[in-house]
């Protein structure tokens, strides 16, 4: 079935949603009805119970934004009476059908031409928010809709379980961005993801202090988004470390970007304060960039030499740097730089771009020979030929790196144990790269895997000439290293490949090209890579544009 005959079909049972959220419902008593909390076992049971149009309404008003809805203002045919089905709701206290309202609820629920009919002593030139701005300052009271509006009779729906709901959206994702119309997607066919065995072994939660502390990061994460005073904010926020390793790398990025946000703020005690207790690993670097810019050159200095060992290879290009500086402030002997690998340079002189026109298709199209093709495609075929290979390992269901059906790649990709805890799976795919098994595993996986999320595969780059080219130009051995070289850090390593892949075919060999338009230099990652590849003996080339006089 098409995407079209999907779209009408999904259409036609109007209550695709209704399903959905039943589904999750069902899949999160499965997964951790031995860690729910009382209040959230109980919704799942009573939500059950209600009527299907009951059900429809509160799912339909909990997937809308914000939280208080005007009755004459819903509309869903495949449910009905509107106030039938919110009937069963208001019983169990999940819906609120006469909330009390300030004047700020009231003007987010009415047109300005409303709000000037409720209050015609209101200058008709004022927009919105001025007229707002003067009622703020008369009625500081909370009235019901009705009351607001004297004779016209019109309810206003409050869904009081809108916050519950939220924490199983939360819970069932596992992430503060996905919404449930990541299902209609799926269903849709406009997006597919690999089926991962689950079983509660696997599941990411393990105690309800897990979820408790899940739950109470997402508020500071909202608190911060909405600009609430970062002493509120850190006041909420765990100091600790937390056990589980998955909410702890979100725990010190969130104290990362409170940090960040009183230094932008000017408190800059408090920042420095936070970066030297922060693990985030770019708190170090933010702190001595800080104390640098203040002058406080010796303070930074310290921060710079005070660990031996990098973090990584992007931290140890950092701190050198800096640390040049500093010594040059401070009169100390220069720490030794270590230098840069120069790969082959390449020289082109060509027309100078018209409007749209990027360096890097100039490029292509200069250096590309009916023997020697040349395809764009910086950090895509790379990641993609790694993603294809070791599918198996990516999607292997280890605990705690999935949460649901939605996943384009493990939840802890970017955690430092990523590798380890699949150690045995990455060995095994690896090792077929010792004979030609890697092709056909990995051409059968291309084929057998097509269109399928995947944070590696490209779909949209690799197809099948590129794909059984790259297979016959670059060596297996080759191979190897730029995948070992991702899988020692991941979120590090996964860009900064060169532009282009030049390949010749009856040879058998390739080379990696990275494009420089005039005036351009290598960016700190590129650089890594382009060491990494000169280090390794990689064919790799910068070709140096320039425009025709």
């Amino acid at each position: 079935m098409g995407s079209a005959e999907l779209l009408m079909s999904v259409a036609a049972t109007g209550l695709y949603y209704l399903d959905h959220f039943r589904f999750a419902l069902r899949w999160l008593h499965d997964r951790y009805g031995d860690l729910l909390s009382a209040p959230e076992s109980d919704f799942v049971q009573e939500f059950g119970a209600l009527p299907r149009e009951s059900q429809a309404l509160l799912v339909r008003l909990i997937m809308r934004r914000g939280q208080r809805f005007r009755a004459g203002k819903i509309h869903y045919p495949e449910i009905g009476n509107i106030a039938r089905a919110c009937g069963p709701l208001i019983e169990l206290q999940w819906v609120d059908p006469r909330p009390p309202l300030s004047i700020e609820d009231l003007a987010r629920l009415v047109t300005r031409a409303e709000l000037g009919e409720l209050f015609p002593a209101l200058p008709a030139s004022l927009s919105k928010a001025q007229a707002l701005a003067i009622l703020r300052e008369m009625h500081t009271e909370k009235r019901s809709f009705e009351d607001w509006r004297g004779s016209v009779s019109e309810p206003v729906y409050l869904v009081c379980i809108a916050s519950l709901c939220a924490r199983l959206r939360l819970l069932f994702f596992g992430n503060f961005r996905q919404e449930w119309s990541e299902f209609v997607l799926a269903d849709l066919g406009v997006f597919r993801y690999e089926v991962v065995p689950l079983c509660r072994e696997s599941r990411a939660f393990h105690t309800r202090q897990d979820i408790e502390d899940f739950y109470l990061l997402y508020e500071c994460r909202r608190m911060l988004a909405e600009d609430a005073p970062l002493a509120d904010v850190l006041a909420l926020l765990p100091r600790t470390a937390l056990r589980h390793e998955w909410l702890e790398a979100r725990r010190s990025k969130l104290e990362f970007r409170i940090a960040r946000r009183y230094e932008i703020a000017g408190e800059r005690q408090q920042a420095l304060k936070l970066y030297a207790d922060c693990s985030h690993p770019d708190a170090r670097w933010r702190a001595i960039r800080m104390l640098e810019n203040d002058a406080r050159y010796r303070e930074a200095h310290q921060f710079a030499c005070a660990r031996q060992v990098p973090a990584s290879r992007a931290e140890e290009q950092r701190l050198a740097r800096v640390r040049r500086r500093l010594e040059r402030r401070l009169g100390l002997p220069p720490t030794p730089l270590r230098r840069p690998a120069r790969p082959e340079r390449m020289d082109l002189i060509v027309p100078t771009p018209k409007l749209g026109e990027s360096v890097e298709l100039m490029a292509l199209k200069a250096v590309a020979a009916p023997e020697a093709p040349v395809y764009y495609v910086e950090n895509t075929l790379i990641n993609s030929l790694f993603g294809l290979l070791c599918w198996e390992a990516l999607f292997a269901p280890v605990s705690g790196a999935f949460f649901h059906a939605f996943h384009a790649a493990p939840m802890d990709l970017f955690s430092r144990t990523f590798r380890h805890r699949r150690a045995a799976l990455f060995d095994r795919c690896l090792a077929t790269l010792e004979s030609d098994f890697y092709k056909d595993t990995i051409k059968e996986t291309f084929l057998a895997k097509q269109g399928i999320q995947s944070l590696f595969v490209a779909w949209g780059v690799l197809d099948e000439d590129l794909l059984d080219t790259a297979l016959a130009c670059i060596p297996a051995a080759h191979l190897r290293q730029y995948f070992e070289r991702l899988l020692s850090n991941v979120p590090e390593n996964r860009t900064g490949l060169p532009d282009l892949v030049q390949f010749w075919v009856h040879e058998n060999r390739y080379r990696m090209i990275e494009v420089k338009g005039p005036g351009d230099r290598l960016q700190d990652n590129q650089q890594r890579w382009m060491d990494f590849c000169v280090e390794q003996n990689l064919p790799v080339a910068v070709c140096h544009v320039h425009w025709a006089a």
